[in-house]
C-alpha cells in the first residue's frame, strides 16, 4: 500500500494527547462566541475580554467564553487583527503527528472528490481547518504558502508530516503573500527539502501546462479552476471560442481539445502568452488557437466599436471570461460590480445568438447574486435575453465551509445567448 492511499490513523491518537490547565487562556467579550461555536477558526482582536497571563505572539491558548466554557484551542498573535486563529475545539497538542492526521484527512478529501487528479490543492487554509497553511501539490513536487506566525513557527513539524505523507521530490515554500505582514512576518521563499529548481510540467485533466514554481502566479499556477476547465469545454465543438484573460490556456486549450474550430486566447502578460503558445504545441493543439498580449479591456471595446447607426457583428460561439479579482476589499465594489458589467456587455455583443458566455469572478467580496446581477444587467441594456446553462464553483480541492465564508470565493455561470 503506497503513502497516499494508507488509510489515516484514529483521531484519538491526537485527541486523547490533551494539555493541562496551564495553557494560557483567552476570555470572549459576552456575546461574541457564537460564531466560534458555529465553526468559524478567527477570533478578532476587538472580541477578547481578557488574557489571563502574558503570551507571546505564536504561542497556543486556549479560548472561553466569558462563562468559562471551552471553545477551543488556537494560536496567538497580538500583532494580528486576528487575535487567535482557532485549530480545534478540544485540547491538542499541535506536533508532527497533529498535522499529519490533519493533512491525512484533507487529503482524503481530495482522492473522494477529484481521484484522477495528479496535481490539485491539499491543504486550503480554513477549509482543512488549518488557519495559515496552504499545500499545493504538482505532480511529485509541493509547494507550501504559510501566512500566520502561528504555522511559521510549525513549518518544522508540517515540513515531516508532508514527507511522510508525498515523499515528493521537494517541498517549495512561496510564503510572500502580502497578508504575511499583518501577522508580523517577513516574506520567505525557498526550497524547505529535497531540490527543484521550480520548472515542472503540470497534467489537468490530461493536458499538459509548463509551470514555474517560483516565479509563476500564488504558488505557480492556478488550480481552483481545474474542474471548470473541462465542464465549460463542452460548448466549444465546432465553434469560435474566445478566452479572455487566459493566463496559461486552461480554458483556451480545453476549449480546442474539445474540438473548437478556433480559439483566440487574450491576456495583457507577454509571458503567459508565450507559455500558452508552448503549452499548445506541446499538446498539439496550435494548429486551431491564434495568441494576442493585449489589454483584454481595450481590445474587447475596440472590437465592439461602432459608427452610428451600424451595429456589433457577433463573431464567437462560445466566450469565456476569467479575469482577475477586481476588488480586495468592501469599499471597492462598486467599481469592481461596474468592471464586470463593462466587459459583460462588450462580450454579449461579440456573442452569437445561441451561443455560450462562461463568466467567473474570484472575489470573495462580490457575492453570487451582485455577480449575476452585473450579467443581466449587461443584457438588458443590451437588449438580450440569457438562458441560464450552468453554474459553477471553486474545484473540490479548495472547499466550501458555509460557517467559513472566507472559503467560498469563485463562482461562475455559463448563460446562452437566446435573443
Amino acid at each position: 500500500m503506497n503513502k497516499l492511499s494508507r488509510p489515516a490513523r484514529s483521531c484519538q491518537t491526537v485527541y486523547m494527547s490533551t494539555i493541562n490547565d496551564t495553557l494560557p487562556t483567552v476570555l470572549l467579550k459576552p456575546g461574541e462566541a457564537d460564531r466560534i461555536v458555529a465553526g468559524h477558526p478567527w477570533v478578532y482582536q476587538n472580541e477578547i475580554l481578557r488574557l489571563t497571563q502574558e503570551t507571546a505572539d505564536g504561542d497556543l491558548v486556549q479560548v472561553k467564553d466569558h462563562r468559562q466554557r471551552l471553545l477551543g484551542v488556537g494560536y496567538y498573535n497580538s500583532k494580528s487583527k486576528i487575535g487567535i486563529r482557532l485549530l480545534a475545539p478540544d485540547r491538542i497538542r499541535p506536533n508532527e503527528e497533529f498535522f499529519e492526521e490533519r493533512i491525512r484527512a484533507a487529503l482524503a478529501v481530495r482522492k473522494k472528490f477529484m481521484p484522477d487528479a495528479t496535481s490539485f490543492r491539499v491543504v486550503n487554509a480554513e477549509s482543512d481547518f488549518l488557519s495559515g497553511l496552504i499545500v499545493d501539490k504538482y505532480e511529485d513536487v509541493l509547494v507550501v504558502q504559510i501566512s500566520a506566525l502561528g504555522m511559521d513557527r510549525r513549518k518544522q513539524h508540517i515540513v515531516a508530516a508532508l514527507e511522510k505523507i508525498f515523499s515528493p521530490r521537494a517541498i517549495m515554500e512561496r510564503s510572500d503573500v502580502a497578508a504575511r505582514k499583518f501577522e508580523g512576518l517577513e516574506p520567505a521563499n525557498g526550497i524547505l527539502s529535497g531540490e527543484s529548481d521550480g520548472k515542472i510540467s503540470v497534467n489537468l485533466n490530461g493536458l499538459k501546462f509548463e509551470t514555474d514554481l517560483i516565479a509563476g502566479h500564488k504558488t505557480g499556477m492556478y488550480l481552483d479552476q481545474q474542474a471548470n476547465y473541462q465542464a465549460v469545454s463542452q460548448f466549444a465543438k465546432g465553434g469560435n471560442v474566445l478566452d479572455c484573460f487566459s493566463f496559461l490556456g486552461g480554458f483556451g486549450l480545453h476549449a480546442a481539445r474539445a474540438g473548437a474550430a478556433q480559439v483566440r486566447l487574450l491576456d495583457q502578460s507577454a509571458d503567459a502568452i508565450a507559455a500558452s503558445e508552448r503549452n499548445a504545441k506541446t499538446n498539439g493543439l496550435e494548429k486551431n488557437c491564434a495568441f494576442e498580449t493585449v489589454n483584454v479591456f481595450d481590445w474587447l471595446k475596440l472590437n465592439t466599436a461602432v459608427k452610428p447607426h451600424e451595429r456589433v457583428i457577433p463573431r464567437f460561439d462560445l466566450i469565456i471570461l476569467d479575469p482577475p479579482s477586481f476588488t480586495r476589499n468592501r469599499a471597492s465594489v462598486p467599481d469592481a460590480l461596474r468592471g464586470y458589467k463593462e466587459i459583460h456587455l462588450r462580450a454579449l455583443k461579440l456573442l452569437k445568438p445561441g451561443g455560450t458566455l462562461a463568466t467567473f469572478c474570484c472575489s470573495h467580496h462580490v457575492n453570487t447574486e451582485l455577480f449575476q446581477d452585473s450579467l443581466l444587467s449587461a443584457a438588458f441594456d443590451t437588449r438580450h435575453v440569457l438562458r441560464r446553462v450552468a453554474t459553477y464553483a471553486q474545484s473540490p480541492d479548495h472547499p466550501i465551509i458555509p460557517m467559513i465564508p472566507e472559503t467560498e470565493y469563485l463562482k461562475g455561470f455559463a448563460f446562452e445567448k437566446v435573443r
